[in-house]
């Protein structure tokens, strides 16, 4: 049986500064999506809101990613067509 997605908050743009970065509740699970048609963005990990970096990734335009995470662990992206939401994964 497929994984469902278990909506766990609100959708919102990620933060495009560090001093901003969100940790979307302290979720362990965020799914991401680029709205852009055309523009692919990089997505930085953050060990907290205004931390060091862990690490990045360019997110292709119109795609979806899950991203497994610290609860304090803080995401941005390069521009706010990259939306986020906490979620969870159920059988």
């Amino acid at each position: 049986m497929a994984n469902r997605t278990l909506i766990k908050g609100a959708e919102a743009a990620l933060p495009t500064t560090v001093g901003a970065a969100s940790s979307f509740g302290g979720a362990t699970l965020v799914r991401l999506v680029n709205t852009h048609a055309t523009n692919a963005y990089l997505v930085t990990l953050l060990e907290d809101q205004g931390g060091v970096g862990i690490g990045s990734f360019t997110m292709p335009a119109q795609a979806v990613e899950y991203i497994e995470k610290q609860s304090a662990h803080s995401l941005l992206a390069a521009n706010g067509a990259v939306l986020g939401a906490k979620v969870g994964f159920t059988n």
